[in-house]
Formats: C-alpha cells, sequence, structure tokens
C-alpha cells in the first residue's frame, strides 16, 4: 500500500525566528525524520513560507533537496503564487497518482485574506476532475479548514463557504478523505463516511501543543486510511 506524508504550514522565512521559534530548525528535524522511513510520496499544504520571498522559497527548496521521494505542494494565503510557482514550478499539481488514489488540490486561497474561498470554477473543476477520474479512491486536499475545528481556532479564517464544497464532495463516493493545514492542529472529523484530517505545523501548533508535527497515511486498496500524526 502507498504511504504518503503530509506536511503543513512550514512558514519558512529570510529569518530563522517565525512567531517566536527557528522555524528552519524545526522543519530541518522533520526532513531528517522523513529520510529515516518508506515512503511514496512528500505532499506540503500550504503555506511554505512565512512572508512569501523568493529567497524563502530558495531556502526552502534547498532545506528539501535531501528528500528522494517526489514532492507535491500546494499554495497558502503566506504564499506568494509567482514566487512559489518560480521556485517549485514541477512540484504544483492538480492531481496525482498513487496506486489506485487521485490526490486531487482544489484551491481555497484568497488573494490578501486569511480565509479561504472556494470559487464557483474551483468547484467544477473538482466536480469535473472527480466524474472523470479512473482511480478507485480519491483524497481532496485544499490549504483551509472546511469544518469548525472544536478549539480555540478562529474559525473565521477557515472555508468560508464550505457548503458549496460539500455540495461537489457528497456528489463522489470515490472521495474518502479531504485533508488540510492552515490551522496548526492535529484534528480528525467524520462526515457521511468520508474523513476530514487537519495537519500540524511543522513550525508551531496555535493550541497547547509545543511539539512540531506531521501526518503519515497508508492509503489501503480497500478504500480505508490509516493515519497516524508523529510528533517531534
Amino acid at each position: 500500500m502507498p504511504k504518503l506524508i503530509q506536511i503543513s504550514d512550514c512558514h519558512i522565512d529570510d529569518q530563522r525566528l517565525v512567531m517566536g521559534v527557528d522555524s528552519q530548525k524545526n522543519l530541518q528535524s522533520v526532513i531528517e525524520y522523513i529520510q529515516t522511513v518508506k515512503s511514496d510520496a512528500l505532499l506540503i499544504s500550504g503555506d511554505l513560507t512565512h512572508h512569501g520571498t523568493l529567497s524563502s522559497y530558495q531556502i526552502l527548496k534547498k532545506m528539501l533537496s535531501p528528500i528522494k521521494q517526489p514532492i507535491f505542494v500546494i499554495e497558502g494565503n503566506h504564499d506568494d503564487a509567482e514566487n512559489l510557482g518560480q521556485v517549485f514550478k514541477e512540484h504544483l499539481f492538480k492531481t496525482f497518482r498513487l496506486d489506485n488514489w487521485e490526490i486531487i488540490h482544489i484551491n481555497s486561497v484568497q488573494a490578501g485574506k486569511t480565509s479561504g474561498l472556494a470559487s464557483e470554477a474551483a468547484l467544477l473543476e473538482l466536480d469535473n476532475t472527480c466524474l472523470n477520474s479512473n482511480a478507485d479512491h480519491v483524497m481532496v486536499v485544499l490549504h483551509h479548514p472546511i469544518v469548525p475545528m472544536n478549539s480555540s481556532w478562529d474559525d473565521e479564517l477557515s472555508l468560508e463557504n464550505p457548503q458549496d464544497l460539500f455540495k461537489v464532495l457528497d456528489k463522489h463516493s470515490k472521495i474518502r478523505s479531504i485533508v488540510f493545514g492552515h490551522a496548526h492542529e492535529a484534528s480528525e472529523f467524520s462526515r457521511l463516511g468520508k474523513k476530514i484530517i487537519s495537519c500540524p505545523s511543522t513550525a508551531l501548533q496555535f493550541n497547547q501543543e509545543t511539539r512540531i508535527g506531521f501526518n503519515e497515511f497508508e492509503l489501503n486498496k480497500n478504500g480505508t486510511i490509516n493515519l497516524k500524526t508523529q510528533w517531534i
């Protein structure tokens, strides 16, 4: 069965200290761990950098260079689309396959805003991609939370129109899970048989958790998922 590692909200900057922590040092600890385990792909679900500078993406790219697995990235609200594309062009994706699973990205980033929005165009593209997918199972990834986090997280900073997204998600039985970052915490929910999973940050958590973390997924052929959140 394929194994997918998801990291999120790295917040790499030109300066090492970000939000009171050394985000480069923390990410390096995660990278060292990833090199020791067998996996099929690394997914970074947004906020790769803190201010979106070109040099911060270059720093991150160098940090990730020891990773041998394919790397797939999506944009977060802290990212600069142009600079991200310049450095990580070959790692941006709309879909990729792992065995009989397809991982599909829907963009939720709004220019100049912290909260997310699934545009009509993005929803239509997701719907069509699911309809045309010949995979047995689908995982959808976006940056913003799509459910209330039931924590100290401000849900107004999540996806503004989750019901519009659910209208699409509910149509497709092959969608097994939806994963995201942004909230800097590890949580798991369920809706109509679909797992909804939040990824912790490699920089710092916004709740009382003092460790950094990331998710490991085993994607089973029967559509079930084994999730383990790793903490450092």
